[in-house]
């Protein structure tokens, strides 16, 4: 038979391990609606059926009107041109793309369909985005990024990523 003092102890510990559990699950937002801003848009490109495939370190002419599904390599074969703000656990992938024109200044969502870290580089430097939410339980989307890009290059990173691919999207803030 369970003494009172084991039985408290079991009752602080369910309750301890209840409240870590909630905690985590309200850390990491639920749903679509979990997001800052909409997502209808990001979440139609990633799940389209046209998206475009492209090999890490491909280099476009200009920012796609679709989405881009990557091909990923492990981390520690990717060749990142820069090193990653974060890095990554083991066993993850990553990969990277080349813009040479993005046509017009302005704030930019980088939309990915799964978790990962984006990197975006203009100039040789990296930017800071300006905002960025994720959530989970959100079909086809995310992570959302926002960055404030120039007219000119970009080099997009991505790393951390679980899986072989990853589909992302870059649009213009309406």
């Amino acid at each position: 038979m369970m003494s009172i003092a084991h039985a408290r102890q079991a009752a602080i510990i369910l309750i301890l391990f209840g409240l870590s559990t909630a905690t985590a699950l309200a850390a990491e937002p639920n749903g679509c609606a979990a997001f800052k801003w909409p997502v209808d848009r990001e979440r139609a490109s990633l799940t389209a059926s046209d998206r475009m495939q492209s090999a890490s370190g491909q280099t476009l002419d200009a920012l796609p009107n679709r989405t881009i599904v990557l091909s990923l390599k492990p981390a520690a074969d990717a060749s990142l041109p820069k090193p990653p703000e974060r890095s990554s656990a083991p066993g993850r992938f990553a990969g990277f793309i080349r813009i040479k024109q993005v046509s017009e200044a302005g704030t930019y969502t980088v939309a990915l369909s799964t978790a990962a870290w984006v990197d975006a580089v203009q100039g040789d430097q990296p930017l800071k985005p300006s905002g960025f939410r994720g959530a989970t339980n959100c079909d086809g989307v995310r992570k959302l990024v926002r960055y404030q890009l120039s007219a000119g290059e970009l080099l997009l990173q991505i790393s951390g990523v679980s899986a072989e691919t990853i589909a992302l999207t870059i649009m213009p803030v309406e």
